[in-house]
């Protein structure tokens, strides 16, 4: 069984912000990935990122400079 590891996991309201976030991280090369929102979650689209946690302020800010909406953060374990 996989050990959990602490990750930041941001949800979105739409499938457009969450490939908006993909591409936008590929571009800038921060670390993570798209997964299926956790049960504990709410996500209108079922879709979030999940990310290395001390990658955080970086992400927060590109996804603010580029305009693109999220529904919440949160640092999970997962």
């Amino acid at each position: 069984m996989k050990q959990k590891q602490l990750r930041i996991v941001v949800t979105f309201h739409t499938t457009a912000e969450a490939m908006a976030t993909e591409q936008l991280c590929r571009e800038r090369g921060l670390e993570g990935k798209l997964i299926s929102a956790p049960r504990a979650l709410t996500a209108d689209c079922g879709i979030a990122w999940s990310g290395l946690p001390e990658t955080k302020e970086l992400l927060l800010c590109a996804l603010a400079e580029a305009n693109i909406e999220i529904a919440g953060t949160y640092d999970m374990e997962i």
